[in-house]
């Protein structure tokens, strides 16, 4: 279960980058993707979540938080949705719009295990081991050789450091949803509905109501139903409801720093998908970039040897 996990997770990232970027180059807002995200997910999660809980309920027991949409008690529904539901989709689309999809394979499942490690020490108290560490520092390498060009690039009025910043704080949101995961045990098939319950109440609403009185530009009327529909169900039934579910299984039986780094693929293809499907160019610093992100991954996820025993 947890190599199939694993599996249906990569891939499912691995599209979703190369998707999200080329979806820029469409009709509609990274708010507009956000939300047939979110409202593709609750078509199937939310009613699933309300027979879940039905035989409870007719017990008389009180389960559940937000109105019965969130299987979870709410202290956790509002950390683990906050953070794995609604900021990480608002952030990862609107970075699409400013940087290419070569710069979030790297800054967002590659930096994934830096953010994870720190939190897992701080939170689990997790040790991080030397090899660990040693991967880690190979990753931030990485990342400094494909954000730092965009950064430099700022001063000359360049936004690509705009989507690599979004990609990172996307990459730390995603990072403490996986913590979070692990601290309480959430189960997988639970905790996707907890996060997109949370998303659906609040970001639903307040969509609706900035883009009526002008506060958010939108393009959703202008959009062709085709492209509403596919985004609706990759987006939220692909992105969400499958991958959600195989990642937070996988965070169950790998743990979560070595379920981040299991993610060492990603980078590598989602990049070459870019180059192959987007026709984005590969520079030398991207290059450079992916191979120490994916050699830190992989360096990192080593396990340590056991300890020898002496005989008796």
């Amino acid at each position: 279960m947890g190599l199939a996990s694993a599996a249906i997770t990569v891939l499912i990232w691995t599209f979703f980058i190369v998707i999200a970027r080329a979806s820029a180059s469409h009709t509609l807002l990274p708010l507009d993707i956000a939300l047939l995200r979110i409202l593709g997910a609750s078509s199937v999660l939310l009613p699933w979540a309300w027979w879940l809980m039905r035989p409870a309920r007719q017990r008389g027991e009180r389960v559940g938080s937000l109105l019965g949409l969130s299987p979870l008690p709410l202290r956790v529904t509002l950390v683990a949705g906050w953070f794995g539901g609604l900021l990480y989709a608002v952030l990862a689309y609107s970075g699409f719009f400013f940087a290419p999809a070569a710069h979030a394979s790297v800054l967002m499942p590659g930096s994934l295990p830096l953010w994870t490690s720190l939190l897992a020490w701080l939170i689990l108290r997790d040790p991080i081991s030397r090899s660990r560490g040693l991967g880690l520092a190979c990753i931030v390498l990485g990342d400094v050789l494909v954000g730092g060009a965009s950064l430099l690039k700022a001063f000359e009025g360049g936004e690509v450091w705009k989507g690599d910043l979004l990609f990172m704080l996307a990459a730390s949101c995603w990072a403490t949803y996986s913590v979070t995961a692990r601290r309480y045990g959430l189960d997988a098939v639970r905790a996707t509905m907890a996060i997109t319950a949370l998303a659906f109440v609040c970001f639903v609403p307040l969509f609706a109501a900035a883009t009526a009185l002008g506060w958010w530009p939108t393009h959703l009327p202008q959009a062709p139903w085709s492209e509403i529909a596919f985004q609706a169900v990759f987006q939220g039934v692909g992105s969400v409801v499958i991958s959600g579910i195989t990642f937070t299984q996988m965070v169950r039986h790998f743990g979560p720093v070595r379920s981040t780094m299991i993610t060492a693929l990603v980078p590598g293809l989602s990049a070459l998908g870019a180059v192959w499907l987007l026709g984005e160019p590969m520079h030398w610093n991207l290059l450079a970039g992916l191979a120490l992100v994916t050699g830190g991954i992989l360096f990192g996820v080593r396990q340590a040897a056991p300890p020898r025993q002496e005989g008796a």
